[in-house]
């Protein structure tokens, strides 16, 4: 049984707004308002000064175990999870052997669980082992509890197999999470966005059709057929337009956007940690993806968090694999630029990263501070300035292009089902 504790003095986001209130947990919230009571069994911490946050949720997260241990475990990944402000996590299904099968997932979602700081859930794949071929039984895994479906790194290249899938999908009654890729319109050894910005640095450009052209077809698809579709790591602005147009004909369509998206351009690459798949696109890509989320369009923030070796990513571009490290920069990153620049309230940004996510896939109780929720919090020290150093992050990836940029935030402490996850060490000198 968790031990009861009750938060006092904190700004809450609660609803949609930001409160001073207390709040009262175990597991679950208790209770929110002023001057709650504690009785003697009760740990009582005043966060004065400090923000307190519901728990993040990044439904995007490579996680690499099993199958790829040197780039990631669950138990170092789901403790950077925890470092970031994050509490609910989704394995994407990349690894080996993949979650395609009953007998595969049972014992990928005990792992999940045994070695996880924070929730994480797993993905089943959209067709098996991702190979674009077979419709995984979406039925079958439905009840084990899994919901979501991706083939992510891979589109599913075949439009007839994937027309299948989403029939398939429909029945079951299941979300897909797609990676939208048209591999015709990418040449080997790309690894940059098709522009003069970087291609004349000798680099190979993967053009903005690569992305929407087989988005533009699943949407197409998905008209005809129905479902429940999702879009990862959008980049491109024709992408933006394709939602824009799905959801006004009334499609059951979201689409995520990524911190580095919406932080960075083409012109900003300076090697393989500004690799990553899709890429860095243009200025007025970015601002598409920009207003694209303010505007709904694109729904909430996901980051892709895809950690390699220090050996891997030490290549030139062309060998360099795709991804960068987000768990333990996203949200700092964006306070940073947007809420502390003016351009949105935390109340947005927590509404992007938490309760919109925990919202499309079918989260109950989370993404929120409010009674019966689970006590998936997080303190935000919003007075205390910091740095982001590769050096302390616990991720086993430390490819990131943020190294050393400033940021206007630290999470002070991170709460998952009312046990405390993550704890900063100049927050426990406070005594908070």
């Amino acid at each position: 049984m968790t031990q009861k504790r009750l938060i006092r003095n904190a700004s809450v986001i609660s609803g949609g707004r930001r409160i001073q209130a207390d709040v009262l947990f175990d597991d679950r919230i208790l209770a929110v308002g002023e001057n709650l009571p504690a009785d003697e069994n009760t740990r009582v911490t005043d966060a004065r000064g400090l923000t307190l946050i519901p728990g993040l949720v990044d439904v995007h997260v490579h996680l690499r175990e099993p199958g790829r241990e040197a780039k990631e475990t669950i138990a170092d990944g789901t403790a950077a999870a925890a470092h970031g402000g994050f509490t609910t996590v989704f394995a994407m299904p990349n690894v080996l052997p993949f979650p395609s099968t009953v007998r595969t997932v049972e014992p990928y979602q005990r792992l999940l669980e045994e070695k996880g700081r924070v929730r994480a859930l797993p993905y089943g794949t959209i067709t098996v082992d991702e190979a674009g071929a077979t419709p995984t039984d979406y039925a079958a895994l439905r009840e084990l509890g899994v919901h979501w479906f991706s083939d992510d790194g891979v589109g599913v290249d075949s439009a007839a197999v994937m027309r299948r899938c989403l029939e398939a999908a429909r029945e079951a009654d299941v979300l897909f999470a797609c990676h939208t890729e048209d591999m015709n319109y990418r040449q080997p050894g790309a690894s940059v966005h098709d522009s003069p910005v970087v291609t004349s640095r000798g680099w190979i450009g993967i053009p903005s059709a690569c992305e929407s052209a087989q988005l533009i077809r699943d949407l197409k698809l998905l008209k005809e057929t129905g479902g429940r579709y999702h879009t990862c790591h959008v980049s491109a602005k024709e992408s933006v337009d394709a939602l824009r147009e799905a959801k006004a004909a009334g499609q059951d369509v979201t689409g995520e956007v990524t911190a580095h998206h919406l932080l960075l351009e083409d012109k900003d690459v300076q090697g393989p940690m500004w690799k990553m798949n899709p890429p860095l696109r243009s200025h007025e890509d970015r601002m598409a993806l920009i207003e694209g989320l303010e505007s709904g369009t694109l729904d909430f923030i996901a980051n892709d968090h895809a950690p390699h070796t220090e050996e891997e990513k030490n290549q030139p571009m062309d060998k360099a694999p795709f991804g960068i490290v987000s768990l333990e920069t996203a949200f700092p990153l964006l306070y940073t630029e947007f809420v502390k620049g003016g351009r949105w309230s935390l109340e947005q940004l927590v509404h992007w990263m938490s309760t919109a996510p925990a919202r499309r896939f079918g989260l109950e109780g989370t993404g929120d501070i409010l009674p019966g929720y689970r006590a998936d919090l997080v303190l935000v020290d919003e007075n205390r300035p910091g740095i982001i150093d590769k050096t302390t992050f616990l991720s086993r990836g430390k490819n990131t292009p943020f190294d050393k940029w400033p940021t206007a935030c630290t999470i002070a402490e991170t709460i998952c089902e009312g046990r405390t996850v993550w704890r900063d060490t100049e927050t426990e000198k406070k005594g908070s």
